[in-house]
């Protein structure tokens, strides 16, 4: 089985004392209805640069012990993050910290600044991926419309589970994928 998974929020978690509604604000633009996200402006890239030091997004240790838990020798699990370019530094410090890169057999990152539905959607087109967590449900969305044969979970931390659409179901936990 080809497994993908993003970043934040799924296995690093948010700072803490900032409400989920407020980051999404921040992230996301929406003018006109369309889906689009905001690329930072210089200043609060600083900002958002010392909000992604590791003292203020930890990891959630439940979903990375779940991570490591599932068989490499029959599933090639792949991370997909749409990081910008001007987090790069702090992914990599990441990455190396909670040694993801031994982890997954691939890892793809926005340092190139796409529209991070756009990216992604790029990203699971090429690797056909089976299985596709996020968090992100307006991206969800989007890029199940244009991956019919993939199964995508929006991790939404309620006690709820159910179908939110023909290929995408809400989960409270990661282990959920598999039931």
């Amino acid at each position: 089985m080809r497994i993908g998974f993003d970043l934040d929020k799924i296995f690093i978690n948010s700072p803490p004392f900032i409400p989920d509604a407020l980051i999404t604000r921040l992230y996301m633009k929406k003018p006109d209805g369309a889906l689009e996200y905001r690329i930072p402006s210089k200043p609060e890239q600083g900002l958002r640069r010392l909000s992604h030091l590791p003292v203020f997004r930890p990891p959630i240790p439940e979903n990375l012990a779940f991570l490591k838990s599932i068989p490499k020798d029959k599933n090639k699990i792949y991370l997909i993050s749409s990081r910008f370019k001007f987090l790069e530094g702090q992914t990599n410090d990441l990455v190396k910290k909670y040694r993801l890169d031994k982890i997954f057999e691939e890892m793809y990152f926005n340092f190139e600044n796409r529209q991070p539905h756009i990216f992604k959607n790029k990203v699971l087109k090429k690797l056909n991926l089976d299985l596709y967590i996020d968090d992100d449900l307006s991206l969800l969305n989007y890029v199940a419309k244009e991956n019919k044969k993939t199964k995508f979970f929006w991790l939404n931390h309620t006690k709820k589970n159910h179908r939110l659409a023909d290929n995408i179901f809400a989960i409270s936990k990661l282990s959920d994928i598999f039931k």
